[in-house]
């Protein structure tokens, strides 16, 4: 992905980076849930044109962040990695520029210092590992990774009991990183860095977690796929087809808004097309993001 797409944000002392993998996906609102629809979005004008396409199309993009905060430098999320096999197509056999994208903001993949993967879903582990020689390796070898723990267990569950579609981004993504012992398996709830913490999330995954950044009176949050896209703040009830526990996801999501509705607290999507961030506010029975730019 071409560093064009990379996007900076300053809160407090803490710089967060957007590294782009794979830019404004569409595909039908359909897909992320059964309760929207083209017609549906038509009507919220404010996710036109950056998270809509004119004919009522939503778009997605795929993305991790990487956060300096003190001495730390903290990879949120993985997305896809290069060179995998995965269950649909488009996922397939990608070369991006992923590495080089993060070595061009001053992040060499030798400085991360700590990897936090909100949930363990294909899309946000990948770059865990890289292939060297046929092998998979740690791409940050001195980062400690951090799983939460009951994310992991439900994981190895359905492996166990073949409760899923596809574990292949465990055995690429997830096994080559314990098995190197640069795994700590943590809790919902912990402080990443003095800067930036961690808070439950359920519902997309049984230990899906959020990101927290406060620092010198400014905050922010990366929601990990608490969230996919915008309009389910307009449209709250509508239950994510991807989420494993669907009305656990709704009622998370309210929690959220009732947490930085109409207050200074920047969101950033980690599936939001660009500029990806924005504030939550009212509109009329429901939120809408108010974008930053």
């Amino acid at each position: 992905m071409a560093a064009e797409h990379i996007r900076k944000w300053q809160i407090g002392d803490v710089e967060v980076v957007r590294i782009v993998e794979v830019n404004d996906h569409e595909d039908p609102f359909s897909m992320l849930s059964e309760d929207l629809s083209a017609e549906m979005a038509l009507k919220h004008k404010w996710l036109f044109p950056n998270f809509a396409t004119p004919d009522g199309r939503m778009k997605l993009s795929f993305q991790a962040f990487v956060l300096k905060s003190g001495q730390d430098r903290v990879m949120i999320d993985t997305c896809i990695g290069n060179d995998r096999e995965r269950e649909f197509d488009i996922f397939s056999n990608m070369h991006t520029s992923f590495l080089e994208d993060l070595e061009s903001v001053g992040y060499p993949r030798e400085s991360i210092t700590k990897v936090l993967c909100t949930h363990l879903h294909f899309d946000h582990v990948g770059w865990n590992t890289m292939k060297v020689g046929g092998k998979w390796v740690p791409t940050f070898p001195n980062a400690r990774y951090l799983f939460g723990q009951k994310e992991y267990d439900h994981w190895m569950m359905l492996k166990d009991t073949g409760g899923y579609h596809s574990f292949e981004h465990l055995e690429d993504s997830i096994d080559p990183v314990i098995e190197a012992g640069l795994v700590d398996f943590i809790e919902p709830n912990i402080a990443v860095t003095d800067e930036v913490s961690l808070f439950p999330t359920p519902g997309h995954t049984p230990g899906h977690v959020s990101v927290a950044i406060k620092s010198k009176g400014e905050e922010a949050i990366i929601t990990g796929d608490m969230m996919h896209h915008p309009i389910q703040l307009a449209e709250i009830e509508a239950r994510g087809n991807f989420d494993m526990d669907k009305d656990q996801a709704v009622k998370t999501r309210k929690e959220l808004v009732g947490r930085v509705e109409d207050k200074d607290i920047l969101i950033i999507g980690s599936h939001f097309c660009d500029p990806s961030s924005g504030y939550v506010v009212r509109d009329g029975s429901g939120w809408k993001l108010k974008v930053s730019e």
